[in-house]
């Protein structure tokens, strides 16, 4: 963790420090935030949040979880809260998770659970508990100065997970410490370790709790309705039917059930588009057909985390999904919370409903949701496009 000393990065260390909750998952991360929390003279208290209750329990592990999360704060000697978000969880981010998907889009439930879970109504419950921080596990850094704060990418690129912070508001940021922000994965490994935590070799959680190790489909399948149409080429040749829109996304490669076909090239197929007034999933068998590279595209429903620069030739770095590399772009500022983006370079499978998070150098400026792609073999039809090309 920064120096608590140095306000650019942390806060005073020592009694002044204030009383910070640490969101203690269980895992090896958020054990390690809390144990440097205390070496740097802060007031730990732990809290372990349930965000999702189901009938079929099976494939999430809060129970497990739980457990560990006690045995590390009795490793440290901090006390543990319990608290159920479950019901602000359906409704401010399962509810939305469903209707994208249905609608033919990709949503990211992570980016949503932490704007509006996390650092939302936990940073209410975090007030209540008497606290002044609150932090966390994740891989990502804040700095607090002159009454700013900023979110910088995680000091491991590997790891850096600012891309799902992107969507916090500025004022839970201004409470927000991320301690682990300045270390790799292995040093977090070995702090843990050397302390004695339980967890230290605790394996990293994958997926989203509500999901689990289940197939994704299957889930899916249990709260949206089978809508079969068309599986095509580019060129329009019915390859077979799909289940339904909503259980692709773009790129996708397994399980489209269109392999083998006598006559065809022996290459594999990727979903390239969604053509959603004709329930056709369109596919291809080249991995960087023209069809799944977009040279700009819109974003909506924008939110920054400092006041945006409008200048008409804005140029910053994009990321449209997690651990992509920065793509060079320009921005264009449109009506409201809009935004229009202009690759210097086309990219592969931008997708709708996920997120574009816009960055210079290692400062996350914001970011959006995508709603329109533009392929780069027809970039000339967006609208406004000779303005938005990057030339």
């Amino acid at each position: 963790m920064s120096d608590p000393d140095d306000n650019s990065h942390g806060h005073p260390s020592g009694a002044s420090a204030g009383t910070v909750i640490v969101g203690i998952s269980g895992g090896v991360d958020s054990a390690v935030a809390a144990l440097l929390l205390l070496e740097a003279g802060y007031t730990v208290q732990g809290l372990f949040m349930s965000n999702w209750e189901d009938d079929d329990d099976s494939y999430c592990t809060t129970a497990e979880d739980f457990q560990d999360a006690r045995k590390v704060c009795d490793k440290l000697g901090i006390p543990l809260h319990r608290v159920s978000f479950a019901a602000e969880y359906r409704e401010r981010v399962f509810a939305h998770f469903l209707h994208e998907y249905a609608a033919g889009r990709t949503p990211n439930p992570d980016v949503l659970c932490n704007r509006e879970i996390k650092f939302g109504v936990c940073l209410d419950y975090m007030r209540r508990l008497g606290a002044t921080w609150i932090a966390t596990g994740h891989y990502a850094r804040v700095v607090h100065r002159s009454g700013a704060s900023a979110l910088l990418k995680g000091a491991d690129e590997a790891k850096d997970q600012s891309y799902f912070l992107h969507g916090i508001a500025p004022q839970a940021l201004s409470q927000t410490v991320f301690p682990i922000g300045d270390l790799r994965k292995d040093e977090v490994r070995k702090r843990a370790h050397a302390a004695g935590l339980p967890v230290f070799d605790k394996p990293d959680s994958t997926g989203i709790c509500f999901i689990g190790e289940r197939p994704f489909a299957d889930f899916l399948a249990r709260y949206l309705r089978a809508a079969p149409g068309p599986i095509e080429t580019d060129t329009g040749e019915v390859l077979g039917e799909h289940r339904g829109l909503a259980f692709f996304t773009l790129g996708q490669r397994a399980g489209l059930g269109v392999g083998g076909r006598a006559g065809a090239a022996a290459a594999p197929w990727y979903v390239a588009d969604k053509d959603l007034a004709r329930n056709a999933l369109i596919v291809v068998q080249d991995q960087d057909h023209p069809l799944l590279l977009s040279s700009a595209f819109e974003v909506a429903d924008m939110r920054w985390l400092e006041p945006p620069r409008t200048d008409a030739n804005f140029e910053c770095s994009v990321k449209t999904r997690y651990r992509q590399r920065d793509l060079a772009c320009r921005l264009q500022f449109g009506v409201g919370d809009s935004l229009q983006v202009a690759l210097a370079e086309p990219a592969r499978a931008v997708t709708p409903g996920q997120y574009a998070v816009f960055y210079s150098g290692e400062r996350c400026l914001g970011g959006g949701v995508i709603a329109r792609r533009f392929a780069a073999s027809n970039a000339a039809s967006a609208p406004n496009a000779r303005a938005i090309a990057y030339t």
